[in-house]
């Protein structure tokens, strides 16, 4: 894998394309639970959790993929 940038400047940028991507997550189930009330308005909320998590963790496979694919 061709090296295009910094360890430092590409931590950065997956932070800042993390906490945006969990920031739009947020905004949205915040919007949609609002619309609904009662049961819904859970399942909204448990969705809008695990998308939230797993931008976290795609993000973060990212790093692992990108060091790993480094180191060798």
């Amino acid at each position: 894998m061709a090296s295009d940038g910094t360890p430092e400047t590409w931590l950065l940028s997956r932070i800042f394309v993390t906490w945006v991507e969990v920031i739009a997550v947020g905004f949205l189930g915040a919007a949609l639970g609002g619309a609904t009330s009662g049961p819904p308005q859970l399942i909204v909320y448990l969705a809008t959790v695990l998308a939230s998590v797993g931008a976290l963790m795609y993000n973060v496979d990212r790093l692992i993929q990108r060091r790993i694919a480094e180191q060798s």
